[in-house]
């Protein structure tokens, strides 16, 4: 009896089988990549040797296994709201849920055993991710008209994503590092971006007008306009021979970001850190496309010859902007949709702090002339595990418990 009824309870909402899943990956993905990181600098062990290279294994597990989890989640529980909808119902998400870890499990598998288990959890991953893509295009053509823009962008930006989960599967077919390079910048700027501009445009005028209501902040649309297309274009010169260009629509990018942190007041919202770490999220997308302006910028006028801060730019953007935005999001939904009340105790603030501190030092290990910099690749992903396992030991049994409030899902 008790197995069962918390069982229906862990079912009873697509979001509490998703961020389940997410949860356990935020912690897995960094944990093997820190052991990759211990072994391979001869910090402890023997370096391991794996099926793929490991710079490839982690950008997937990044890209696709760790943030998709919460997307999915996040979107199948509020498209029918935002479209006022049916709910998608349970064999949708629980079979994309299924599919999905099954995949990420089974990518885990096959890095220590070999190709073919690799290949069968891509096409696990590329099933579930198909069920839970047409769970929600079936909520975006059977409610009324309405203004769907944000849901349509992110729809299309899921569905870029698993057609960059297709390009990593031929790539294992191939070797044709062609097809991992499409995987790696579509995963990015065509997927991760406009997902988290349009949840971030759409959500974080809503809550902070919410919670703190004198603030009376405005969603202008040109600047997310100027975001999904100058990170598209970014994108598709990733693909030509002109990626030394990429500044021209760096610089936009960073300027609309810099604008809605402006417009939306982000440092008066700073004392409540349910909203204010949503802005700091905002901040760093801003910070990272500065980054990325002045690298390509330095290419363009060096002729390709010359690249500075390695991959800080990219960090700036996945740790500082995608992931601080994530776990700020997912826990005040998680908060809500358990009926707990919505403030961030220590834990919480600590594990906020704790991830933009984990974001500062990799961004800085790349841009500091220092020698043994790997060392601060340790201590971001140490920092990391630390900062987020409190949060997970706490709030991953809420997705199996009844809500507090006694409502439903």
């Amino acid at each position: 009896m008790m197995l069962a009824k918390l069982w229906r309870n862990f079912t009873a909402a697509p979001h509490r089988v998703m961020f389940f899943g997410g949860a356990l990956q935020t912690f897995a993905v960094m944990a093997w990549w820190l052991t990759e990181l211990v072994t391979r600098y001869g910090v402890a062990g023997h370096p391991f040797v794996w099926p793929i290279a490991p710079g490839a294994a982690h950008a997937y597990l990044m890209i696709y296994g760790l943030f998709p989890f919460f997307m999915f989640g996040f979107s199948m529980t509020i498209f029918p709201r935002w479209m006022n909808g049916k709910e998608i119902p349970a064999r949708y998400y629980m079979s994309a849920f299924i599919l999905l870890m099954l995949g990420a499990i089974g990518f885990y598998a096959g890095l220590f055993i070999g190709d073919d288990i690799l290949l069968t959890a891509l096409s696990s991953t590329l099933l579930g991710w198909g069920v839970a893509l047409y769970a929600l295009l079936r909520v975006l053509l059977d409610t009324p008209s309405s203004d769907k823009r944000h849901p349509q962008i992110i729809f299309a930006a899921l569905s870029m994503g698993w057609c960059g989960l297709v390009a990593f599967f031929i790539w294992l077919l191939s070797g044709d590092p062609a097809w991992l390079r499409f995987a790696t910048q579509a995963g990015l700027w065509l997927f991760l971006l406009p997902v988290f501009a349009s949840v971030a445009h759409r959500m974080i005028p809503f809550f902070t007008n919410s919670a703190l209501p004198h603030l009376h902040v405005d969603r202008p649309d040109w600047p997310w306009w100027v975001i999904l297309a100058s990170g598209a274009t970014h994108g598709l010169l990733q693909f030509t021979d002109a990626p030394v260009l990429s500044w021209l629509c760096d610089i936009p990018l960073a300027a609309a970001a810099f604008y809605l942190t402006h417009v939306w007041r982000s440092r008066h919202t700073l004392h409540n850190p349910l909203v204010g770490v949503l802005h700091i999220g905002l901040a760093w997308l801003g910070i990272a496309m500065l980054l990325f302006s002045a690298q390509s910028f330095v290419l363009f006028i060096n002729h390709g010859t010359t690249l500075i801060w390695g991959l800080a730019p990219l960090h700036a953007l996945t740790i500082g902007c995608f992931a601080t935005i994530m776990i700020g999001m997912v826990t005040r939904v998680t908060l809500g949709h358990s009926g707990l009340p919505m403030k961030a105790d220590m834990p919480i603030r600590l594990m906020f702090a704790g991830m933009q501190l984990a974001a500062l030092l990799r961004v800085l290990a790349d841009m500091l002339p220092v020698q043994g910099r790997y060392w601060l690749y340790f201590a971001a992903a140490t920092i990391w595990l630390v900062f987020f396992s409190p949060w997970l030991l706490r709030y991953l049994p809420i997705y199996w418990r009844t809500r507090t409030d006694g409502q439903p899902g």
